[in-house]
């Protein structure tokens, strides 16, 4: 007999916010790492019958009050759009009448369509706006820097979860991202630099930049990177050692960017000059823009992320998984969007949609890698 599945429901988190606590002073309470009170109220980790019962007992409830099974919700008929959702299992879903309708989230659907509406318009003068939305709403706006496409799934989650919270992605590189954030033009960045050593490059890098900003840095998602080639990959690429052949038509990110950097080191490790690269410099701002000129037939390979190259129909060559990270100003936790995002990368919700994204994994979503406090020692 197969196993069933069982769903819990956690409501340790509720508990604590009701007695002012943070993760730090119950995992003190309880006796156990802080780590494991972020993996209890995100569901990663249901905790033994003692660690619960000493819960309950700090908390002056019922374990039940603090673990209850969750009624599964029940799969409903669907009529997807164009008869089937094909490799894709990801749907926006709307009502018409009684009919529930899913539109498949895959290829270019998968990206926003038509024009964003504006927060504000710019006076001649280049140095005032007039603002177009109430200022409730500009005060829970988020501006996130950096270059994960999975951002954007974050902000949904967090605009579901919380009525009028807003968060805007930048692209950036990392680099730029955290530029943004020690500049004070953004609440929240993201890095996914590759680690060469024993050192976490991207808290490294945060705390360089960050020098005297007390910040946290909680994982976000592991990407797969490496080569988007043609369909079928007609020049048969199969390592970065290809890109010298003369034929090959690349296309390099810019100066800075944390493919860039990979690539490098994939060179110099193969034993390939970069002047031997046809196209080392021509540069791409973006996955996008790279995947849409070996789309357009202009470029044999460029640089970006199995999931962008699934979008524009082409191949992919793996080369590494990389992390990509948040770091977010202790000051900003405050932010009500700020809060509600942190609270949804301790959701299975999120982590559950960015596993369904090719080449993606929520493995480490919502786990704190860091923590940069000036008045304590740093993990």
């Amino acid at each position: 007999m197969a196993r069933q599945h069982v769903d819990i429901q956690c409501n340790v988190k509720r508990f604590r916010m009701a007695k002012g606590w943070s993760q730090g002073e119950l995992a003190d309470k309880v006796g156990v790492r802080r780590q494991a009170i972020y993996d209890v109220e995100s569901g990663r980790y249901l905790p033994n019958t003692a660690i619960s019962l000493r819960m309950a007992r700090i908390f002056g409830c019922r374990v039940e009050d603090l673990f209850m099974e969750r009624t599964p919700q029940e799969a409903q008929p669907v009529h997807v759009l164009g008869g089937e959702a094909g490799p894709s299992k990801r749907l926006a879903l709307g009502r018409v009448r009684e009919r529930l309708v899913g539109l498949p989230l895959q290829g270019e659907e998968s990206l926003p369509f038509g024009f964003r509406s504006a927060d504000g318009l710019l006076d001649r003068d280049g140095k005032r706006a007039r603002v177009l939305l109430p200022s409730d709403r500009l005060e829970q706006t988020v501006i996130l820097m950096g270059c994960d496409p999975a951002f954007e799934i974050l902000c949904q989650h967090v605009s579901r979860a919380v009525h009028g919270a807003r968060i805007h992605c930048r692209f950036a590189s990392s680099h730029q991202a955290l530029d943004g954030l020690a500049g004070g033009v953004a609440h929240v960045a993201g890095t996914h630099l590759h680690n060469t050593g024993a050192k976490e490059a991207n808290v490294a890098l945060a705390r360089r930049k960050l020098m005297h900003v007390e910040s946290r840095i909680l994982g976000f998602s592991l990407m797969e990177e490496g080569l988007m080639v043609a369909q079928g990959n007609p020049m048969n690429i199969r390592t970065v050692a290809d890109l010298g052949q003369p034929m090959v038509r690349f296309v390099n990110r810019e100066a800075g960017a944390a493919l860039r950097v990979l690539l490098d080191d994939q060179l110099k490790r193969s034993g390939v000059s970069p002047d031997a690269v046809n196209g080392y410099r021509y540069e791409a701002g973006s996955h996008r823009e790279g995947a849409y000129r070996i789309a357009c037939g202009a470029a044999d390979a460029a640089l970006g992320l199995k999931a962008v190259a699934e979008v524009y129909g082409l191949d992919f060559v793996p080369i590494t998984v990389a992390r990509c990270d948040l770091v977010i100003p202790v000051e900003f936790e405050t932010h009500p969007t700020v809060r509600a995002l942190m609270d949804a990368l301790q959701s299975a919700a999120l982590r559950n949609e960015i596993d369904a994204l090719p080449g993606y994994d929520g493995a480490a979503t919502g786990k704190v890698v860091a923590e940069y406090m000036l008045n304590s020692a740093a993990t």
